[in-house]
């Protein structure tokens, strides 16, 4: 099984925090060396574990922002 990488590349914010220190976060995240997307997941406090997660473009992102003013109307 090939060696699983990830570098987040910018820590954007917070959503949530759970009792247990795990964090909902949105960063930019490069997986296995690829370009970088934002990342919505729930980390460990010391980052070196994640829930599973979403990762968007910016296209993606933006479109997402649309929906999200839309709801919010």
């Amino acid at each position: 099984m090939a060696e699983f990488k990830y570098e987040i590349k910018e820590h954007l914010g917070q959503l949530s925090e759970k009792p247990t220190g795990w964090k909902k976060e949105l960063n930019f995240v490069s997986w296995n060396g690829a370009d970088p997307k934002f990342d919505i997941r729930e980390w460990s406090p010391e980052h070196d574990k994640m829930g599973k997660g979403i990762t968007l473009t910016l296209d993606e992102l933006t479109e997402l922002k649309k929906l999200i003013d839309k709801a919010l109307e």
